[in-house]
Order: C-alpha cells, then sequence, then structure tokens
C-alpha cells in the first residue's frame, strides 16, 4: 500500500509527470469527464511510453497499490480514476500511424476519436466509434465501441485487429487472432480487466463523406415516430444509421428559435450509402412525418462525430442507466413517452443506438460482446451542469429505468454502466461471463485491474475479491 514515505519518495522511474496531491496541477489532473465523480488519488503518473506503463504496473503490483487506468476520462462510472491509490494516465500517449494502402491505423491508447478522425479523414478512412469525439479511444475500444457507423461497419472491436498490452506482470505482449488469442477475445468487450492496452491496430474504412445530421419531431408525433422507428430500422440497409433520441432543444444556432427549450424527439442519421441514391432513401422518411427541424444533409464524417461536443463539455454531472433491447413493444413506448414528456433537465436525455445489422453478424461467443442479437443498445442519461441537480437527475435515469427494465434484454453496454455490482455485470456478459473468467485467471489472477467492471478471478475455486 502506498505509505506516506512511499508517497514521498515512491523510486518511480518514468520519463513522463508524477502528480501528487501537494502539486499545483493535481486538482486539474484528477478531474474526468463525469463532473460527478470526485475522486482522490495519491499519485497519477502521466505516462509518455510504454516503459513508464511497465514501471508504473510494477510499482502498483510490489508495493500492493490500488491501481486505475485513465485514457479520455469518459467513463460514467469514474473508473479512470480512483481514491487513494495510482491512476495510470495514458492521455499523454497519443501517437496515430494511418497505413492508406493497408487501411489501417495504429493508435495509441491516450488518443480521444477526435484525434483518431483527423488523422483517418486526411486519408479517406473511418474508424467506426462513438458520437463524441472527445471520448477515450481505449475506454471505449474495450467494452465495444458504438457509434454512427455501427450498423454499417460493426463495432470499433469488431475492426480490431491487434493490440499491445502490459499485463500485471509487467510483461509486455501482443494480442491478436494469432497471438494470445484468448487475450485478444477478452479484450474486444471485456474492458479493462486483462492489462493496460498501450496501442491499438484497426482496420478502417473508405468513409469520408456522410449524409446525417438529426431531423426533430414535436411530442405530440412521438408515439406514432417511435412505432414507424422501430420497424423502419429493423429493416434497414446496413448504410443507414439511425439512433432515436428524447432532448430538449439547446438555446442557439444552427436551431431556430421557436424551438429553443422545447423537448422533442428525433432521429440523428448517418447515411453511408451511394450519394446519387440518398435523396430517394430518404424521401419515405421525411414523407413518412415531415420533421419541425431537418438538419441532415451532407457534410465530413468528423463533423457529424463532434456535432455534440459542444453541448457536452467536461464537467458536467453525469448519471446513466442503460439496457440491450431486443424489441420496442407498445408497452415500451408509453413508459418511453412518460419520462421523455419528463426530461428533469435540459441537457437530460434517452438514445435508442441500432446494433443490427454488421454488428449482428458477428457470432455471440466470437468476442466477449455478446448481446449481438439485440436491436438497440438503450441509454438512459441524466445530465446537467450544476451539483445541486445532482438527485434530482439521478432518481429520473433510475425512475426511468426501473419502469423500462422489464422489457429490456437484461444486460447493458458496459461503456453505459455505473456501478452497479456483480450480478449486473454477469448479466451484461451473460454466457461469456465464465469464459472471460478463465481468461482473468490467467492474465491477471490476483486481480490488480479490478476499477473497472470487474471480472473476479477465481483462485482454487473461490472467488478472489
Amino acid at each position: 500500500m502506498l505509505t506516506e514515505e512511499l508517497i514521498a519518495e515512491p523510486h518511480l522511474n518514468v520519463r513522463g509527470k508524477l502528480i501528487r496531491r501537494q502539486d499545483a496541477d493535481y486538482e486539474q489532473a484528477r478531474k474526468v469527464h463525469n463532473g460527478m465523480i470526485d475522486k482522490y488519488p495519491d499519485m497519477i503518473v502521466q505516462c509518455v511510453d510504454v516503459a513508464d506503463v511497465i514501471a508504473a504496473v510494477n510499482f502498483a503490483r510490489e508495493n500492493d497499490v490500488l491501481v486505475a487506468v485513465r485514457s479520455g476520462g469518459h467513463s460514467g462510472g469514474g473508473f479512470g480514476m480512483c481514491d487513494k491509490g495510482l491512476v495510470i494516465d495514458l492521455s499523454h500517449m497519443k501517437g496515430i500511424r494511418v497505413d492508406p494502402v493497408e487501411r489501417t491505423a495504429l493508435v495509441e491508447a491516450g488518443c480521444t476519436l477526435g484525434d483518431v478522425d483527423h488523422a483517418t479523414h486526411a486519408f479517406g478512412l473511418a474508424l467506426p466509434s462513438g458520437i463524441v469525439s472527445t471520448t477515450g479511444v481505449g475506454g471505449i475500444t474495450l467494452g465495444g465501441g458504438l457509434g454512427h457507423l455501427t450498423r454499417h461497419c460493426g463495432l470499433s472491436i469488431d475492426n480490431m485487429l491487434e493490440a499491445d498490452v502490459v499485463l500485471a506482470d509487467g510483461s509486455f505482449v501482443k494480442a491478436s487472432a494469432t497471438q494470445n488469442p484468448d487475450l485478444f477475445w477478452g479484450l474486444r468487450g471485456g474492458g479493462g480487466n486483462f492489462g493496460v492496452v498501450t496501442s491499438f491496430l484497426f482496420r478502417l474504412h473508405p468513409i469520408s463523406t456522410v449524409y446525417g445530421g438529426p431531423m426533430l419531431w414535436p411530442m405530440s408525433e412521438a408515439r406514432a415516430v417511435m412505432q414507424w422507428y422501430r420497424t423502419f430500422i429493423q429493416k434497414a440497409p446496413d448504410y443507414i444509421n439511425g439512433f432515436f433520441a428524447f432532448l430538449s432543444v439547446p438555446p442557439g444556432p444552427p436551431f431556430p428559435e421557436q424551438l429553443w427549450g422545447q423537448t422533442m424527439c428525433g432521429v440523428v442519421w448517418c447515411y453511408t450509402g451511394a450519394p446519387e441514391q440518398v435523396e430517394k432513401t430518404f424521401e419515405p422518411i421525411r414523407s413518412f412525418r415531415p420533421p419541425a427541424l431537418d438538419l441532415v444533409g451532407p457534410l465530413p464524417l468528423p463533423a457529424l462525430q463532434s456535432m455534440f461536443d459542444g453541448l457536452y463539455p467536461p464537467g458536467l454531472q453525469w448519471y446513466w442507466k442503460a439496457d440491450f433491447v431486443n424489441e420496442l413493444s407498445d408497452e415500451a413506448i408509453d413508459i418511453h413517452l412518460k419520462f421523455g414528456h419528463e426530461l428533469p433537465t435540459p441537457l437530460s436525455t434517452m438514445h435508442l443506438y441500432p446494433i443490427n445489422g454488421a454488428a449482428a453478424r458477428v457470432g455471440a461467443q466470437s468476442t466477449a460482446w455478446n448481446y449481438r442479437h439485440s436491436t438497440w443498445s438503450m441509454v438512459i442519461a441524466g445530465v446537467d451542469a450544476d451539483p445541486a441537480n445532482r438527485q434530482r437527475i439521478t432518481d429520473w435515469a433510475k425512475a426511468y429505468w426501473n419502469a423500462l427494465h422489464p422489457y429490456s434484454a437484461g444486460g447493458a453496454y458496459v461503456n453505459f454502466m455505473m456501478e452497479e455490482g456483480q450480478e449486473r455485470i454477469k448479466a451484461t456478459y451473460g454466457i461469456n461471463y465464465e469464459h472471460l473468467v478463465t481468461v482473468k485467471n490467467k492474465y491477471d489472477p490476483d486481480n490488480l485491474f479490478r476499477v473497472n467492471q470487474n471480472i473476479r478471478p477465481t483462485k482454487n475455486g473461490h472467488v478472489f475479491t
């Protein structure tokens, strides 16, 4: 454990910065995206290379120190930070190398999705991942990687070819289909349970300009829109992605002033098909119920990926609840409408992300991410800038989720979960949980990496806590 003497003289040989509580930059270094998270580690190592990561892992293991691993800091549950202990901060490891011939990108784990989009877009290529560009590539990938391109290109993990990993014993290994394939399987959806991933090799897709953006309808149309959407997205070709949302219209451009502050429903579209077919494709969408606001049009993919960055800056209060959803019944729609009408704050929202299409054609046991049969990943997010509203947004999200959970598929996308306990984690991994325990037993038998949605190892038949 970290004694005062060890904190004062850690003998931790790193090239990056070692930050302790008394340092002037400590307060900034301990902040994460979710302002509801308020944790105080004893030390933060801002790693600049793999050698720093190895040194930090060895130090934590040898001194029995609690360790958290941070990439972009977007974890809803705040798993990139810990109380006391040591934070291995990868956010300064930002190297990217794009190979336009092989259509791959070697991406260090401290990069954000915006960093990746900037590097790949120059070559007319894209990595399927996310909807907010400030998200760290490490966390979103290891949890699965949903986004605007999921129906066309699959999850981020479906496009992950290799990973470089520092294991709990300090060794450095590569995980791929041919090297440590069991570890590679676990990394694709199993989160940060098995080691510190320092870089990823991704397959890229030739996508540059898309036809996308939000369409909004008044809440008086919400029932009809949801009923239409549930059928449309299940039959849509892979090159049409659209996630459904309840939202309060932001008070500023590009939204017209007459809509500011109104609670509305909407679909955020991303079309990656042939440009000459786009108008024909969207004609039945627009004619079903003419939207009150239609901001859908051609734009560079990075513009769509960063469209919501300004609405959700770092430091807001967030409380998340989530489920996978197979069907959107009329009874479930009734519940959605009740809580959609009662958004507790202007930034609170509910999203239904489609995970059918390409993502559904990967076997449930081919990766750790096993809910391939579900149609949507739902997230309910209570969000506000004011800490005084923390209980209000939390109570709304919990009540909404409790009412809807009986209509869910069971588990949830780990990147949309707070700290919710072991039974919830088991439900999320389902048929893959025991296999994940086997991988954990091999690569992290003492549970050094436990500040996460933890897969607990077993020793002599007993669960290691």
